[in-house]
């Protein structure tokens, strides 16, 4: 192994934990080198994009991220459906169940397509991504779990206007880029023959 860790401690404990380590590691240069690190453990996650090929639209859901309010931009972001991964769960289904609790909306079969980490230089957080068909023509409306403190609105726009949405800078957030950007070029890849 070309690494190891010295000294482990956690150093916060509530909604996320902070974990202090002292880490050896192997340099580029030859030999090694020793480093404290913070890491953030807030645990692994799963989002969809949910397609209709029928009108060339996606389903985007809008909500309160206090992350932003401290920032010159709207804290409440466009997003796609999202999640948490709990223990001995399979994040597809976390994105199925999801999408009934956030958007009213029952996916049958998810497309997998990668699993990226937002934050590796501080946070040990895995997202994985999806896409699936839906029909979206009854979609939209005020969702989410009060007992999670869930305040959601869906809404569907073209694929076209979700970018123009990404060029404009009001989709901002990397899960959202990330997947709108794969999907539009698997969708010019595969000549619109999605289902």
């Amino acid at each position: 192994m070309d690494w190891k860790i010295l000294k482990r401690e956690e150093s916060f404990s509530g909604f996320f934990k902070l974990i202090s380590y002292r880490i050896e590691h192997a340099l580029f240069a030859g030999g090694t080198g020793v480093i404290n690190r913070e890491v953030l453990q807030r645990g692994h996650a799963a989002a969809v994009m949910p397609y209709d090929s029928s009108t060339d639209s996606v389903l985007l859901i809008e909500q309160f991220r206090a992350g932003v309010m401290h920032t010159d931009q709207s804290p409440w972001l466009h997003e796609f459906i999202a999640g948490m991964v709990e223990e001995g769960e399979h994040s597809a289904d976390v994105v199925k169940r999801e999408a009934l609790e956030e958007a009213g909306l029952a996916l049958d079969q998810v497309h997998f397509i990668n699993t990226y980490f937002p934050s590796p230089g501080g946070s040990a957080e895995t997202i994985d991504l999806y896409w699936a068909a839906a029909d979206l023509s009854q979609a939209g409306g005020i969702f989410g779990l009060p007992s999670e403190g869930e305040d959601i609105k869906s809404s569907v726009v073209t694929f076209d206007r979700a970018m123009q949405m990404l060029d404009d800078g009001i989709i901002n957030n990397s899960v959202t880029m990330l997947l709108l950007l794969w999907f539009d070029r698997y969708r010019k890849q595969s000549n619109n023959n999605l289902c």
